[in-house]
């Protein structure tokens, strides 16, 4: 290990260098509307969503308070803090957003990246980077054991259901086309309607 010497001549331990690039992503102030994400070892920084991203995000919303035969928290843009992992280092994801179930009370975290217990479902709707959607969060999401990740993909107009979590993936995934429905398992247990999803 590499020891310096600081001011005074004092010695100090050098940080090892996941927790350089964490204390400077907690640090990070992003502008009013954007959001900021420690993905794979990558700070990124968002812009708001348009239209018809926060449409989809709407539409699924409401359907699951509606129809989910489990009552449900919801939450947009909720930080997770999620485990390291393979192609998962210490991660900081904000899904665009998160249900748990009520009776958990798990939203009621004050920190504002809260670890995922008790997290029954992150949402995604494609925008700016979708093949982060596509990959490294699905990895993330998974590697925190999420039980399941619905991707909203705008430009392949589909919608996955990724479900059974196992290590840092899932072990499977039932895709539909825009307009096609697609049968969310418990603690949901109802059949999601993709047609306002365009």
């Amino acid at each position: 290990m590499v020891r310096g010497r600081g001011a005074g001549g004092a010695v100090h331990e050098p940080y090892p260098p996941e927790d350089v690039l964490l204390d400077g992503f907690l640090a990070l102030r992003t502008p009013e509307g954007f959001k900021a994400e420690l993905i794979d070892g990558d700070s990124i920084v968002s812009p708001p969503p348009g239209g018809q991203h926060d449409r989809a995000i709407s539409r699924l919303i409401r359907q699951v308070i509606q129809r989910s035969s489990t009552d449900m928290d919801v939450s947009g843009n909720r930080g997770l803090a999620l485990p390291r992992g393979d192609r998962c280092p210490t991660d900081h994801a904000i899904p665009d957003v998160v249900f748990a179930p009520v009776e958990l009370d798990v939203l009621a975290d004050d920190d504002a990246y809260m670890p995922p217990h008790g997290v029954a479902l992150v949402v995604e709707v494609t925008s700016t980077r979708p093949d982060n959607d596509r990959g490294a969060k699905r990895h993330c999401y998974a590697r925190g054991g999420i039980p399941l990740y619905v991707l909203v993909d705008r430009d392949r107009r589909t919608v996955t259901l990724f479900s059974e979590p196992s290590g840092d993936d899932y072990a499977e995934s039932h895709s539909a086309a825009f307009g096609k429905p697609i049968q969310l398992p418990a603690p949901f247990s109802f059949e999601l309607d993709t047609a306002d999803f365009t």
